[in-house]
Formats: C-alpha cells, sequence, structure tokens
C-alpha cells in the first residue's frame, strides 16, 4: 500500500457494528475478490472486495474473514484467514502480511492461514445455527462473472445443506451508507488530494494541451502525494465530448474557446473522492459559457440546500429537476410553454440534464446506499447537476462530495474553487514551483 497506517478503530467499529446487527448464534464470511487474469500469465492489479475492506482494512488477495460474535471462545469471535508467507513466492511477487503486520491494520488478534481453513472453519460450521454470506448487491451491478463469493456459496451450500442462510450484503447495504467520523478523515484526505491535483491542472491546462496530458498530471499528482490510485478513469473532456457522461479516451487537443469537463478523483485508504469541474481552455470564460456555467451551479448550489436527512434521493431528484427547469429557462434552453406543456415521466430539463444529480460515495465511487427511503445522518454523497447543449458543443458538470449532519450537511470539497471568479483566479499563471 502507498497510504500511511489506517487507524483500525475504524475497521474495529465497522465489525462491532455489523456484528451487532447478526442473529443469534450466527457465523458470516467474507472473502477478498479473485484475481483476474487479462492475457497469458498477466492479471489486471488487484482490488480488494469492498466489503471484506470495510471489516478488516487487508487489502491482501486470497484472504477471508469470519465473525462469530456468541462463539464462547473470545479468540474465535473475529478471526482473519491470510495466505501463508512463503519465502519463493515472495522473491516473484513481493511480501505477503505477517501475523503482527495484519492485527495492527485490522485489529483483528486470530490470524489463520488458508492452507490449514478447511478443518477450522467445520468446526465453527457445525457450533452456529445460521451463516451469513455475501454477495455484490449493488443496484449498478450488470457483471455476470462468476466471481469468488457466488462460488463460495455453492460450495457451502453443498457441504452445509441443512444450515440456514442469510444474506450479509442486506446488512452491509444499511451499515455502509452511513459513514463514521472516523471513515470521513480518510475521505477527507482523497479530497484533499483531489483539490491540490485540481489546483496542479488548472494552472497547466492552455490551449493546445492533449487531453492525455492532463490525465498524466492527474496522475502524477495523485501517486505523489500516496494516493492507491485514481477512483475512477478520469474524464478528460474538452468542447463537444463533455456531453459524453463517461468520456474516458482522453486523446483529442483542447482548443482555445473551448470548455474543458474534467470529472477525476483520488483512491486513499480505499475511500474515494469524486469530483467535477468545468474550466475555460484559455483561463476565461466567455460571456454564454459564464452564463450556462452559473445556471449549473445556481442548480448545485440548491441541490446542496436540500440535500438533507430524511429527504430520499428519487423526492430530491425531483426537487432539483424543478430547479433546474427554471435556471434553463432563464437561459434561454427552455421556455415556459416548455414548462407548462411538459411530460411529468420525461420533464423537460431532461433534454440538458440526462443523469442522476447525486450518487452514494465511499469505497465504491457508486457506493452502497438507498434510493427509495430517507437519507439519514452520516451518509455519503455526491452533488453533481450538468447542463449539456448539442447545438452549442458544450458540457458542463459541477460535483462536490457532501457528508449528511444532523442539521444539514458538510461540503468536505467547500475548499475547491467552483464559482467562474475563483476558477478563472486559480487559472492564473503563477511563478513556477516545483510540482
Amino acid at each position: 500500500m502507498k497510504h500511511e497506517l489506517l487507524d483500525n478503530r475504524i475497521f474495529i467499529q465497522n465489525r462491532r457494528r455489523f456484528a451487532a446487527a447478526m442473529e443469534e448464534n450466527a457465523l458470516a464470511i467474507f472473502n477478498s475478490n479473485d484475481e483476474m487474469p487479462t492475457n497469458g500469465d498477466g492479471l489486471y492489479p488487484f482490488h480488494q472486495n469492498a466489503d471484506l475492506y470495510w471489516l478488516t482494512g487487508i487489502g491482501q488477495e486470497d484472504s477471508m474473514l469470519l465473525l462469530y460474535p456468541s462463539h464462547p471462545d473470545l479468540q474465535l469471535r473475529e478471526v482473519l484467514v491470510l495466505v501463508r508467507p512463503n519465502e519463493l513466492k515472495e522473491k516473484w511477487d513481493g511480501h505477503r502480511l505477517r501475523r503482527e503486520e495484519a492485527t495492527a491494520i485490522s485489529g483483528i488478534q486470530t490470524i489463520v492461514w488458508l492452507d490449514s481453513l478447511d478443518a477450522f472453519l467445520q468446526s465453527l460450521v457445525h457450533r452456529c445455527d445460521s451463516i451469513y454470506l455475501n454477495t455484490n448487491e449493488n443496484d449498478r451491478r450488470a457483471s455476470q462473472v462468476p466471481v469468488r463469493d457466488y462460488r463460495f456459496i455453492e460450495e457451502m451450500k453443498r457441504r452445509y445443506p441443512l444450515h440456514v442462510y442469510h444474506r450479509a450484503a442486506k446488512l452491509l447495504r444499511q451499515l455502509r451508507a452511513v459513514k463514521t467520523a472516523d471513515e470521513i478523515v480518510v475521505v477527507q484526505k482523497a479530497i484533499d488530494i483531489t483539490a491540490g491535483t485540481f489546483r496542479r491542472v488548472a494552472q497547466f491546462v492552455r490551449p493546445g494541451v492533449m487531453e492525455y496530458e492532463i490525465e498524466a498530471e492527474i496522475l502524477h499528482e495523485f501517486v505523489r502525494n500516496r494516493a492507491g490510485r485514481a477512483a475512477y478513469g478520469s474524464i478528460i473532456a474538452s468542447g463537444d465530448r463533455a456531453r459524453t457522461l463517461h468520456y474516458i479516451s482522453n486523446n483529442q487537443r483542447c482548443e482555445d474557446g473551448e470548455l474543458l469537463l474534467m470529472d477525476f478523483g483520488a483512491m486513499y485508504g480505499g475511500y474515494n473522492a469524486d469530483l467535477t469541474r468545468t474550466i475555460p481552455v484559455n483561463g476565461k470564460f466567455s460571456k454564454r459559457q459564464k452564463e450556462v456555467y452559473n445556471a449549473c451551479l445556481n442548480i448545485h448550489v440548491y441541490a446542496k440546500s436540500i440535500l438533507k436527512p430524511g429527504i430520499s434521493l428519487n423526492d430530491y431528484t425531483a426537487r432539483v429537476g424543478v430547479e433546474a427547469g427554471k435556471q434553463m429557462q432563464k437561459i434561454g434552453l427552455l421556455s415556459a410553454a416548455d414548462l407548462k406543456n411538459q411530460d411529468k415521466e420525461n420533464p423537460a430539463y431532461r433534454k440538458y440534464l440526462y443523469h442522476g444529480i447525486s450518487h452514494h460515495l465511499g469505497l465504491d465511487v457508486h457506493d452502497l446506499g438507498p434510493r427509495q427511503e430517507p437519507l439519514q445522518t452520516g451518509m455519503l454523497l455526491t452533488v453533481e447537476p450538468g447542463i449539456y447543449i448539442e447545438e452549442e458543443k458544450m458540457g458542463i458538470r459541477i460535483e462536490n462530495n457532501v457528508w449528511l449532519t444532523k442539521t444539514g450537511n458538510k461540503d468536505l470539497t467547500a475548499a475547491i474553487p467552483i464559482t467562474a471568479d475563483e476558477i478563472e483566479a486559480a487559472m492564473k499563471p503563477t511563478k513556477k514551483k516545483n510540482l
């Protein structure tokens, strides 16, 4: 890992929260993700299962967690399973965690090696009444790859068919959505790295620069500040390409007079930032660009003002849509007749804003959390309205990260330039520093 050692209180607290929600005399088992092949003997960079990481902080492959809160032996209530370190393998693939290192990261005292798991696990299974197993229940999941969790479920049900099985994901969906103050400390670090990165690229962007050069500056600043990696593929979209929501080609030239939409975020300690800013390539918004930008910013400010505990994302989106329609009318995109005669199922503003306004954020960029139920204190969400105008070849999006408090919310990205004047000021040339 590149990041500093996190306070293991984060993971100790998360395990306590999950254990408190379990049935009596139940065992919960969590698996790491698979290492995914590319071609030949190649592998994609390993990325840990977010649920296992949330509970342990362990980022190593072939790891497992066994939780048995009501076991009479205190040493068996939390068990971390790891690959046994092997001197020869480490010469090829590098260091693997020792017991004391894994305990320092996770706070778990009992470590069992994977090659001795079978008999150990069987003794726990025979004693418990029910078993929690995990699946990916993110509503955005589309992949049909038979990942380790699903293979493990089949094997457990084959070996222990008479046990009662529960969905761990049902509990995790509720628990992971509410971030603790300790988790937010780590999120804020990811955001602070992202903020510094924005200021770097604001000084770097100029007419003629290539989108991939900007992406390179972003990655440089992330790694220089110990971010594990980018939270997602950075979107660096100049001109009309900004209307493509998930544009990641990043291979075109940024031209004088265009706007540049940049959607990027650092991952630090497993937690993600998610920022979008739209800036003028030449450092100065035109009159029309500023007019549309300010309309988008007004939608953003309104959305943030109503995003608080008690509202559901569905109701929130509907209310923001009404404000979006008003702002679009002010800048000539919609008429009074458009708004009066609009289809309630397909509001007029959707022509120029065709995505959601907010999503949950955390260990996953599109993190677990409810849409229909009321939002709760402690949830972390983005606020990201946009305006995309095909006939003007213009796309603008403004995205911040907001933590819900008892009385409203706290904008964790508040220090990052956001108004047109602040952005222009951030882009003015300054004396060169060692970047």
